[in-house]
């Protein structure tokens, strides 16, 4: 295989970033199919796993009358249910592969101190989301305990299991994002596109956006479970202030915040046009 020719500056023509990202992305989907194949074989310990805060929910309604069971109600639904779930599984297995192979094509083009912060916000990124996705699956049992408590009484709640899954999937990826939002605004600051001074400046709107996306991501509107999500993000987001403001104080200044409305702001590095 031709290795790709890349300038010192991380340049390279345009066929050469096709063939990169083409080689990228088949490593990356060659990772998830065999990850999918991995989780295919351990099916069983999985959807328990995923199963766990339903059943925990079902033995207590069942202890008060009630009649609430998980239920697949076609020919081909366990079939469709296991690939949905191994192929879950099995991208949530190569994370490590894939997003390695996302940072290996987008690191060329950037600067040495740029390549080190991207790594950290990689290597940081992943127990972030899996921290948020462990929140929600620690809350799950409240919030399904509570939508179900809202089933008549003499009344049988029969669960299709596809959308119980659903259900459950949804509410782990929003909760993990939920906590990867802090990380974003310090991509950012990094970037030098957002600096520390607007982040603390929009402190109030910051926790207001914070407070609403905790109610809408919360499957059962219950302020506790809310208040729950809502604590972390803002504590990230005071870690991520912080770091920002030591972040524009090593390099010396504020960002273009500190211009007037009518200053014309800096070039950086001028070339002089022939």
């Amino acid at each position: 295989m031709q290795r790709r020719q890349t300038a010192p500056d991380g340049t390279m023509p345009l066929t050469d970033h096709l063939r990169e990202l083409r080689s990228r992305l088949f490593k990356s989907v060659l990772g998830i199919a065999v990850g999918s194949v991995v989780a295919w074989f351990f099916y069983p310990a999985i959807f328990a796993f995923i199963s766990a805060p339903f059943v925990t929910v079902v033995d207590e309604a069942r202890a008060n009358g009630q009649d609430v069971q998980l239920a697949l109600t076609g020919v081909v639904d366990p079939f469709v249910l296991q690939l949905q779930v191994t192929v879950v599984a099995g991208i949530l297995l190569s994370a490590p592969v894939w997003v390695y192979q996302i940072w290996r094509f987008v690191t060329p083009g950037l600067r040495r101190n740029e390549r080190r912060w991207s790594l950290i916000v990689v290597l940081t990124a992943t127990p972030l989301f899996f921290a948020g996705a462990a929140l929600a699956y620690l809350f799950m049992p409240q919030a399904l305990g509570f939508l179900l408590g809202f089933t008549p009484a003499n009344v049988s709640n029969i669960v299709d299991v596809s959308r119980y899954v659903s259900f459950f999937l949804n509410t782990v990826i929003v909760f993990g994002i939920g906590f990867l939002l802090p990380l974003f605004a310090l991509m950012l600051n990094l970037a030098g596109v957002l600096s520390a001074r607007a982040l603390i400046h929009a402190w109030r709107w910051i926790l207001l956006g914070t407070i609403v996306f905790a109610a809408v991501a919360t499957p059962d509107g219950n302020p506790f479970t809310m208040l729950m999500l809502a604590f972390p993000i803002l504590i990230l987001l005071i870690v991520v202030m912080a770091i920002a403001w030591l972040h524009d104080r090593r390099l010396g200044g504020g960002g273009n915040d500190e211009l007037a409305d009518d200053e014309i702001s800096p070039l950086d590095d001028p070339t002089p046009i022939d």
